[in-house]
């Protein structure tokens, strides 16, 4: 009886024993599957940040501050129709160190058959975008009817958004490659934005410094005229007081 009651409690523990070498396993088994999904994951995360880096440096983009004297051309081609071009400028300042005035400058721009596409009149900043009908060479010029020099600050970004349906074949990587498509261009929108706002800052800072300049002449001049003022009346008393001295001696 008791023999038998041993061998039970040795396949009992035989099976107990078996029973921890399969969690054991099932854990290893688990342990593995979470490193590989996170090598996964990790993958995934470089191939977003490539292609994405990819994305970007295929993106049209096109900055410049130059000084305007009468009129200036620049080009630039759009490779694809139905793209969104958003364009701005900013008059940071003008070459004119006693006169600060808001005649701005024209910008017109014209697409490849030299159809007019916008015409901005005497400003100092705008920013506007449009859907591109013809692709090819587009030109934006710019006029400067004032007679005096004047920096502007020019910024062109081309924003094409592909759908990548179709050429793509794997269902499950078309949706990624659209979301990314789709951040690149928000990030674009903000570079474009904080261009934007970054010469508006110039310009004001221009305005700033040459407001203060002009208050400290006129302080400066006001200041000249009192003690000239001040100088003629003294010298009026005192010729008063001579005379009248003169005349009571008489």
């Amino acid at each position: 009886m008791e023999y038998r009651q041993e061998v039970e409690m040795e396949i009992i523990q035989r099976e107990i024993t078996k029973g921890e070498d399969q969690l054991r396993e099932f854990l290893r088994f688990r342990v593995l599957i979470l490193q590989i999904e996170r090598m996964e994951f990790w993958l995934w995360k470089c191939v977003m940040i490539g292609v994405l880096a990819f994305l970007l440096s295929l993106q049209s983009t096109h900055g410049i501050r130059f000084v305007l004297d009468r009129d200036e051309c620049f080009s630039h081609s759009v490779p694809y129709e139905g793209d969104n071009v958003h364009v701005s400028f900013v008059v940071v300042k003008a070459d004119a160190p006693w006169h600060y005035g808001d005649d701005g400058v024209d910008l017109v721009v014209k697409g490849p058959s030299g159809e007019q596409i916008h015409d901005s009149r005497d400003k100092t900043s705008e920013k506007f975008e449009f859907v591109v009908a013809k692709k090819g060479l587009h030109q934006f010029c710019f006029t400067n009817k004032s007679p005096y020099h004047e920096t502007v600050d020019f910024d062109v970004h081309v924003g094409h958004f592909s759908y990548f349906d179709q050429h793509a074949k794997d269902e499950h990587f078309n949706p990624l490659l659209e979301q990314i498509a789709k951040l690149e261009e928000a990030l674009y929108n903000i570079q474009f934005e904080q261009h934007w706002l970054e010469a508006q800052t110039d310009r004001q800072a221009v305005v700033n410094e040459g407001m203060s300049r002009r208050a400290v002449h006129k302080a400066l001049f006001e200041s000249a005229a009192l003690i000239g003022a001040s100088v003629l009346q003294v010298y009026l008393l005192r010729r008063l007081f001579e005379r009248k001295l003169g005349t009571s001696r008489v």
